[in-house]
């Protein structure tokens, strides 16, 4: 096989997928609202009170009173409440409020789908260091993590989860940096981690999640390199909380609980949940496969996740309506979805084969570099997975309407750098089946391109249908 024919096909394959994930986003620019979002009108709210509910001495009511989204940090939200200002100071239009509502949703848009871009290039950053910084492009990181339609969702909505994964790649390429050094960090490395962890808990409290790890792996570090690696993580997270403290203060402060939500909890038990949300049973399983959108296997945890992550379970992206004489026909939608899922049980499977690679690294007696980024990856995907189970069956509810791919979207990119490392493995080991994998997953990212894209109609149909 001619390597310098494969070279070129494999680089002018990345050249297609980088062109159509940025046309994905350019499309979805001009053809979402981020209104029709998750609770949009809850985060527009928390938007146009930005300077209420952060003004000092601003308090006369409780901030639930202006948002019920007043229990999520402010950092999303500053952006989009800084264009608002500015829209709402320097133009005089003559309904200045939806306006300038139109106007900070699509430049928020743009700035986070440049916070995408910047995302796919960091993720390359830490590959090279693993695999050389010589080739310059690497086809898998694009057809693995590029290939998640909760990507393209979260992006066009007013949501948080596109920080956690932009601030998180920057903590893990830094510590990757410091794991080559032996953790010879300074004291602009400790600045650096501190501030980054502290946006991270200012961003959503599903940044939380990913923290964890960093203690836990303290006991799987060398003994020599031990004390060291607790100094930094300590000093790193006491700079975190001075920046982020003053939020969680202020919730307990006026609600009494540093981690209230929107709803009460219900004391956590098992039984809080049907055995159909953690054993899906009966004959609409097989609606995964055939019809994946509400309200089919509603409140059945995997079988939801699965489809929200690859799909767009709830419809609020791809189709606008139950009823299919608005938008897009949401009957013909689930047929195309019910493609998707069958088509994503390849990638579905590689993730599962990539967390089990990483999770032989952890077992090696050797310390290496790999090791021990698969030992925080591998600790950070698990305390995730069990952090966001545990929120579920605090918080149950009747439909599983708090079960989004979204929330939890760190998770999948965990596990999709995993996934990137089996594969850049099975590449020195057999390129031919290297070749056959990523053809597939090539395939795969054509097929589900238009899963990725919005297509709901203009607001004015909304209107005239209300």
């Amino acid at each position: 096989m001619n390597s310098k024919f494969i070279d070129k096909v494999e680089s002018l394959t990345f050249g297609i997928v980088s062109l159509s994930i940025l046309y994905v986003l350019i499309y979805n620019l001009f053809h979402y609202n981020p209104i029709d979002g998750y609770d949009g009108g809850a985060h527009h709210a928390y938007i146009q009170n930005f300077l209420v509910l952060y003004t000092p001495g601003r308090l006369n009511q409780p901030s639930s009173n202006l948002t019920y989204e007043f229990f999520s940090p402010p950092f999303p939200y500053l952006f989009p409440a800084f264009v608002n200002e500015i829209c709402k100071s320097y133009f005089s239009f003559e309904n200045i409020y939806e306006t300038c509502q139109k106007i900070y949703g699509f430049i928020n848009i743009i700035f986070q789908s440049l916070m995408y871009i910047v995302l796919m290039f960091i993720y390359i950053k830490i590959i090279q260091l693993f695999y050389g910084e010589n080739k310059k492009y690497y086809l898998t990181v694009l057809l693995v993590l590029g290939l998640f339609t909760a990507n393209y969702r979260t992006i066009g909505m007013i949501r948080a989860e596109t920080y956690i994964l932009v601030l998180n790649s920057f903590l893990l390429y830094r510590f990757l940096v410091l794991l080559k050094k032996s953790f010879k960090y300074e004291k602009i490395d400790i600045v650096y981690f501190g501030i980054t962890i502290g946006l991270l808990a200012l961003s959503r409290q599903w940044a939380f999640l990913l923290f964890p790890a960093y203690f836990l792996l303290y006991f799987f570090i060398k003994d020599t390199e031990k004390t060291k690696y607790l100094k930094f993580i300590t000093f790193t997270f006491f700079i975190g909380f001075l920046i982020s403290s003053w939020f969680y203060i202020n919730l307990f402060i006026e609600y009494g609980s540093f981690t209230k939500f929107n709803k009460e909890p219900t004391p956590f038990s098992f039984k809080n949940q049907p055995l159909s949300f953690y054993f899906p049973i009966g004959n609409e399983v097989s609606m995964v496969f055939t019809k994946p959108i509400r309200p089919y296997f509603e409140n059945q945890f995997l079988p939801i996740l699965y489809s929200d992550l690859w799909g767009d379970y709830w419809g609020f992206f791809t189709f606008t309506s139950r009823n299919v004489e608005i938008g897009r026909n949401q009957m013909i939608i689930g047929d195309y979805l019910a493609r998707v899922n069958i088509v994503s049980l390849f990638p579905t499977l590689l993730l599962f084969l990539g967390f089990k690679n990483s999770f032989k690294y952890t077992k090696s007696k050797h310390t290496s570099l790999k090791k021990y980024f698969s030992l925080y990856l591998t600790l950070a995907v698990m305390m995730s997975f069990m952090g966001y189970l545990w929120f579920l069956i605090s918080y149950p509810s009747d439909n599983g309407d708090t079960n989004k791919a979204t929330y939890i979207l760190h998770l999948f990119h965990l596990l999709g750098l995993m996934t990137v490392f089996k594969l850049e493995d099975l590449k020195k080991i057999n390129y031919r089946r290297y070749l056959s994998i990523v053809f597939i997953l090539f395939c795969i990212f054509l097929h589900n391109i238009s899963a990725m894209m919005s297509h709901f109609p203009p607001v004015e149909i909304f209107k005239q249908l209300n």
